[in-house]
């Protein structure tokens, strides 16, 4: 019996080798990107963009997983870590 190759894994979002894609963009979105990028910095730029859109993604996949799980989050609790990582001396005697 001849061994089945192992699948290759896909690579992950940011790895494996460049390839060109064709998208569909507003005119007025290109102008935008091009002001923004220049015309060489555009591929890198919206990689960048779906890249941390993916993320986003994730982290909320994440947070709905969690919250199926333990339930909703506590706004109050929200709030008052918020205000100990701004440094706010009113929420941070809340927060401990």
């Amino acid at each position: 019996m001849v061994p089945t190759p192992e699948p290759t894994p896909e690579p992950a979002p940011g790895e494996g080798p460049v390839r060109p894609v064709s998208v569909s963009l507003h005119e007025g979105t290109i102008a935008a990107l091009k002001a923004r990028t220049g015309k060489r910095g555009m591929s890198a730029y919206v990689e960048a963009l779906i890249q941390r859109q993916l993320e986003r993604d994730r982290l909320r996949e994440l947070i709905e997983d969690a919250e199926a799980e333990h339930g909703p989050v506590d706004q109050a609790a929200v709030e008052a870590k918020r205000a100990l990582l701004r440094g706010d001396a009113a929420g941070s005697a809340d927060a401990a």
